[in-house]
């Protein structure tokens, strides 16, 4: 079962927005990498440099912003306020808006099956927190606040 359809079973909102993930990937390094230079981002892999494969979470595995991991961050996302979400992929245009999103939790966003969602990224609407599951077992979940480098 993927993503949507666990999140519709807990009678989530769901609004497809299938084009949106570059602008929500652009929006996300603004307020979550936005204090890097370029020469930075580069350095920790932010992009795609034509070898490899540019991931936004570099910006914590690098610990250039600061963040909680593992089941801290699980705890900080279960227990945060979440009313409308964009929820949306590191290599992939398609993503979504979330809403009646109180009973979502970390567990939500953890692969099942054989159904691989990759890395995904789940911020509020107002981009001041995000949740971020990676592809990597030993990197992440992370969670991060905007206000904190």
């Amino acid at each position: 079962m993927d993503i949507v359809n666990r999140l519709k079973n807990k009678n989530v909102r769901i609004k497809e927005i299938p084009s949106w993930g570059s602008y929500l990937r652009h929006q996300w390094e603004e307020r979550f990498a936005g204090h890097l230079s370029n020469e930075e981002k580069e350095e920790i892999g932010l992009h795609y440099n034509g070898f490899a494969c540019g991931y936004l979470w570099h910006v914590f595995s690098y610990e250039k912003r600061g963040y909680v991991k593992e089941k801290q961050a699980n705890e900080m996302f279960n227990n945060m306020p979440k009313h409308t979400c964009f929820v949306f992929y590191q290599h992939s245009d398609y993503a979504f808006i979330i809403e009646n999103t109180s009973f979502v939790t970390a567990e939500d966003f953890v692969e099942k099956d054989d159904f691989d969602e990759g890395d995904i990224y789940v911020v509020d609407k107002d981009f001041t927190w995000t949740y971020v599951h990676t592809h990597e077992e030993s990197c992440g979940p992370y969670f991060s606040r905007n206000n904190v480098k």
